[in-house]
């Protein structure tokens, strides 16, 4: 099956799961002709497509309750209950039962495009060691959250540099279109999230990310106590897994569940309502891009701590020693090949959408 069919297929089954928004839908598109990791990120059904057929030898480790969509820039910061600034992987929209090795291949192909659009400076193998070697650190440490407050100061620094200029965050989200018409769940969780029940608000539609871009998402911006305050909800659906399986298992929203058993200190702000997503959107409260990072900064350092939150997240399966026996038996380098190898498949994939965008466009004109 080639990328269009795929695009075609995987996006009316999503339709029949939850109300689309084209206009989102055709900006995805536009963005992912852009470049491999644009594309690698706005596609993870076909991933789960490729992935078994492509790895074989490496779909078949110890399953966990997997990211799924794992990559580079699926990390941001968020406050815990008590405030302290902290560091992980932001979001979980295809949480769904995989090989544990699933999530390290998507991380480290992922690292393999950003460097070769110069987003990262580091070779692919060392970004590859770097993240394996997390992973088996987390995993003996029996995993740790990253609290920067006290701990990880190169890691914190690069975390705090979007932090500078506040304003910049304020001003892009105060930009976005407002919505009369918003979905009566989505009114409800959002009203139940801000800290006062009466709180006037502007509710606007975000755009915002490449893979969930097309779902509903709405932010309710208020005034609160001499600042701004924001809280987003946003729709969520069963793991495109779940297509790419053609529909066989549950089609349960897993959200929730690998939130609730991963190793880390959470939001006490994020929570899974119904169908909805709901999170507290600030400066120091948001995904972080890898193009908002410091000019210097440790690309090794970052990606060993990439490796090691992906434990985290796998040692709420309770598979340790079944991970770590399995990773004994890999042979040298196997993350490295098995990253280039699904790495050149996306590119060869978007190879193949930017040409048929390019005879549309042709057509078209």
């Amino acid at each position: 099956m080639k990328i269009r069919k795929a695009t075609i297929e995987y996006e009316t089954w999503l339709a029949d799961q939850i109300p689309l928004i084209r206009s989102d839908l055709k900006l995805k598109h536009d963005h992912m002709k852009d470049e491999p990791f644009s594309f690698f990120r706005a596609t993870f059904y076909r991933w789960a497509q490729l992935w078994p057929e492509s790895c074989p030898e490496l779909a078949s480790a110890p399953a966990v309750l997997s990211v799924g969509d794992l990559h580079v820039e699926n990390f941001g910061t968020w406050r815990d209950a008590e405030g302290r600034l902290v560091w992980g992987i932001n979001d979980f929209d295809e949480a769904w039962p995989l090989a544990c090795t699933q999530d390290l291949v998507r991380l480290a192909a992922s690292a393999h495009l950003a460097i070769a659009e110069n987003h990262l400076a580091i070779d692919s193998k060392s970004a590859a060691d770097a993240i394996l070697e997390g992973y088996t650190e987390g995993l003996a440490a029996g995993g740790r959250p990253f609290i920067l407050a006290e701990h990880h100061k190169s890691l914190r620094a690069m975390a705090v540099e979007r932090l500078k200029d506040p304003g910049h965050f304020w001003e892009k989200l105060e930009k976005s279109s407002p919505v009369r018409n918003v979905p009566r769940g989505a009114a409800k969780a959002l009203t139940r999230a801000l800290p006062e029940r009466d709180l006037r608000c502007r509710i606007v539609h975000r755009i915002a990310g490449l893979g969930s871009l097309g779902r509903q998402r709405f932010v309710a911006i208020a005034g609160w106590h001499g600042g701004k305050i924001a809280r987003e909800v946003k729709s969520l659906a069963p793991s495109a897994c779940v297509w790419a399986q053609e529909g066989k298992g549950s089609a349960k929203i897993l959200y929730q569940q690998i939130l609730d058993q991963s190793v880390r200190c959470a939001d006490p702000l994020v929570k899974m309502k119904k169908r909805w997503i709901v999170r507290r959107l600030a400066p120091d409260c948001s995904r972080i891009e890898l193009s908002s990072l410091p000019k210097e900064r440790e690309e090794v350092r970052l990606l060993h701590a990439m490796g090691f939150e992906t434990a985290n997240v796998h040692l709420g399966s309770g598979k340790t020693r079944a991970i770590q026996n399995d990773l004994k038996k890999r042979p040298h380098g196997w993350l490295h090949h098995a990253a280039k190898q699904m790495a050149d498949a996306v590119t060869s994939d978007w190879e193949d959408w930017r040409k048929v965008a390019k005879r549309a466009a042709i057509v078209a004109a």
